[in-house]
């Protein structure tokens, strides 16, 4: 059964920085592609950011393109989201999840196993 944990959440001030992981049980990411979510209140959970299995290819929402940097260690099962110049509307909880089948990255219905989420507060 895989189990994802993210980590790293807090509260920041805009314009700050604030890095975020998702660690897997066994070998998921080395398998899967993973895929990085946020969820605000009121609001559908919108994709954010994807990385294949390799690390080779990665793709972002144009929301957070040139400011959020996602990356992976195959080795240590984690992958991590680095988010700079950080927004209030990038206030959100945060979810990892794993890809589990051909649907499109940026679309929820790919993901299973997602982790229990990890909330990112930008203040103004």
């Amino acid at each position: 059964q895989v189990q994802l944990v993210e980590s790293g959440g807090g509260l920041v001030q805009a314009g700050g920085s604030l890095r975020i992981s998702c660690a897997a049980s066994g070998r998921t990411f080395s398998i899967y592609g993973t895929g990085w979510f946020r969820q605000a209140p009121g609001k559908e959970r919108e994709f954010v950011t994807y990385i294949g299995s390799s690390g080779i290819n990665s793709y972002y929402a144009d929301s957070v393109k040139e400011r959020f940097t996602i990356s992976k260690d195959n080795a240590n099962n984690t992958v991590y989201l680095q988010m700079n110049n950080l927004k209030p509307e990038d206030t959100a909880v945060y979810y990892c999840g794993v890809r589990v089948n051909g649907v499109r990255y940026s679309s929820a219905a790919a993901y299973d196993h997602w982790g229990q989420g990890t909330q990112v507060t930008v203040s103004s």
